[in-house]
């Protein structure tokens, strides 16, 4: 499993927010973080809408817990809903999509770790402790294999869009896929953070994408699409 830092400081959980629309599931994780976190204040909602006012009247959660599939939730666009009205709250993902394409998103859209619904206590419990301690938690078989094949070659037979990207805009997606920051690419490529950024921008509007985590998912889904690996759900909520 992977062990990275997450963004948030470490500190004690005494307030834990579950959004997740079965009661069954829902009541069954919280007696888990109950004995975990012993003392710990939990509300749950069973929708994304629930929880957004739930956090609008106040209630500032030292962790939450998300499902992904939601009454009110189309596709990754619920997760960073809830990112935004929470942004130093580790979000930890707990879902039954569980290809990689989705968990990669997930993760470079800011979330603190993904766990599979079917997941052990024992699992639950390593994920409540490394986000708790703020580091990030991916099961091992989640992540993202990497991929030796140059930039260009992959833009030429993921996707029809992605052949159109430039040799340079190829290999910025190829490091923005790394989740490596503008400044960074910069450095990594001799450029400046200027012309990025002016890379950047025109790869998005030829892809047709908003922001950087949409074209990384695009990527993702057309390369394990291609390959044929991709589930229907997996493929309806990358591509909303």
């Amino acid at each position: 499993m992977t062990h990275a830092t997450c963004a948030r400081a470490p500190g004690r959980i005494a307030s834990v927010l579950i959004v997740d629309d079965h009661p069954l599931y829902g009541d069954a994780l919280s007696a888990a973080i109950s004995l975990v976190f012993e003392g710990c204040r939990i509300e749950t909602a069973q929708t994304l809408r629930a929880g957004l006012d739930l956090v609008a009247d106040g209630f500032a959660p030292d962790l939450a817990m998300f499902d992904l599939k939601l009454p009110d939730v189309s596709g990754i666009s619920g997760f960073q809903s809830l990112r935004e009205s929470i942004p130093d709250t580790p979000i930890l993902v707990i879902s039954s999509l569980t290809s990689v394409p989705v968990v990669d998103a997930l993760m470079q859209a800011g979330a603190a770790g993904f766990l599979p619904k079917d997941a052990s206590a024992q699992v639950l419990r390593s994920a409540l402790a490394d986000v708790s301690t703020g580091r990030k938690f991916v099961p091992a078989g989640y992540q993202r294999s990497a991929n030796g094949a140059p930039a260009d070659a992959l833009c030429e037979s993921a996707h029809p869009k992605l052949a159109e990207l430039t040799p340079q805009q190829a290999r910025i997606m190829q490091l923005i896929r790394a989740g490596k920051p503008n400044k960074q690419i910069a450095y990594d490529l001799n450029l400046a953070e200027a012309t990025v950024k002016a890379h950047i921008t025109a790869l998005l509007r030829r892809l047709g994408v908003q922001n950087r985590t949409q074209a990384a998912v695009l990527v993702e889904a057309a390369e394990v699409d291609g390959a044929g690996g991709l589930d229907p759900d997996s493929r309806a909520f990358l591509s909303q």
